[in-house]
């Protein structure tokens, strides 16, 4: 089969696409011919050297994928058949003509939905999901800050909390960007490059702030992130992509409001937490991808053999949504 290796670390450039033995199915797992997959920060990561994948994972890289199933494990037979089209979020693998996925990750597609769309789910809405519910806590009538709210999990995020009644602030880099996470449900949006983004919030929120804040940059934003939480309020980081290291912090703000801060991956969570996960998930988005209510948002789709393009543009930061991947037939 055809898929995407890595020559050795570095650039986009170092991306080919080889042939390569298929990957055998296991008893709990589906051997699915991969339609559409799509590119996350964590793909560049591993391919600059920064982020293997976890012990026992595909070194191909690829977080997500939709498809067909083409082979059933012994023990996914009762809920899965040859042919069924299926979703679902991966450790690696997914930039390939074929992938194995557990069946307890996979979901079935909606019929409204192409495989492109579909691909352009697992990764960043349960992401989305995990840090926006099971550790950020929040409730309906809540207030979320999210950073680069234009991204693959930032636009996930806008929509799993106007889905549950929370009210959605997010930060972006562009006025076009703003205008378009204000049209997908944003209540506020505020451009980073215009100054600190902490007086603006504080100024949306007649000073009382909010209760969580979904950030992707680290370092930079640690003292603004702090300013703008209320009493008990939660501080997920998802990634550092501005820095970890602070130069002088202050945990004063920690201590006063009682403040919650967790860091989270998922891909390298254990398989029973993210069965866990994509039950508790299936049964909220599931409904409401069907409905509509919910709705993956793609900026641009590439084909396999473009993979070096679709890394250079995630790296530019224009897009707005996610960067899908057709895998030609």
């Amino acid at each position: 089969m055809k898929a995407v290796v890595i020559k050795e670390k570095g650039g986009a450039e170092q991306l080919e696409i080889k042939e390569i033995a298929k990957p055998t199915c296991k008893e709990d797992e589906l051997l699915v011919r991969v339609k559409a997959t799509a590119v996350n920060r964590a793909d560049i990561a591993q391919r600059e050297g920064a982020y293997p994948p976890p012990p026992g994972a595909s070194p191909i890289l690829g977080l997500e994928l939709a498809g067909i199933v083409e082979e059933v494990g012994e023990a996914c037979q009762d809920r899965w058949a040859v042919g069924d089209r299926v979703f679902g979020l991966l450790s690696g693998g997914g930039y390939a003509e074929y992938a194995v996925l557990p069946g307890a990750l996979a979901l079935p597609i909606p019929e409204s939905l192409s495989f492109e769309e579909a691909a352009a789910i697992p990764e960043v809405f349960l992401t989305a999901y995990q840090c926006l519910f099971w550790i950020g806590r929040l409730q309906k009538g809540e207030k979320v800050l999210i950073h680069a709210g234009a991204s693959g999990v930032g636009t996930a995020a806008i929509q799993l909390a106007r889905a549950t009644g929370a009210e959605a602030l997010v930060t972006v880099g562009s006025e076009e960007k703003r205008d378009f996470c204000l049209r997908l449900g944003a209540k506020h949006a505020f451009n980073y490059r215009e100054g600190n983004f902490s007086d603006k919030v504080l100024e949306a929120t007649d000073g009382q702030g909010v209760d969580v804040v979904l950030d992707f940059v680290g370092a930079p934003y640690w003292q603004q992130n702090l300013s703008v939480l209320k009493m008990d309020g939660r501080l997920v980081f998802i990634s550092a992509l501005g820095g970890t290291k602070l130069d002088q912090a202050s945990i004063g703000a920690i201590l006063r409001k009682r403040l919650t801060i967790t860091g989270t991956t998922l891909r390298s969570r254990s398989l029973a937490y993210k069965e866990a996960l994509n039950r508790d998930f299936a049964s909220f988005a599931l409904p409401r991808l069907v409905s509509g209510e919910l709705k993956p948002v793609i900026d641009t789709v590439y084909p396999l053999s473009e993979v070096q393009e679709a890394h250079r543009y995630m790296e530019q930061n224009k897009n707005k949504g996610k960067i899908v991947l057709r895998i030609e037939d």
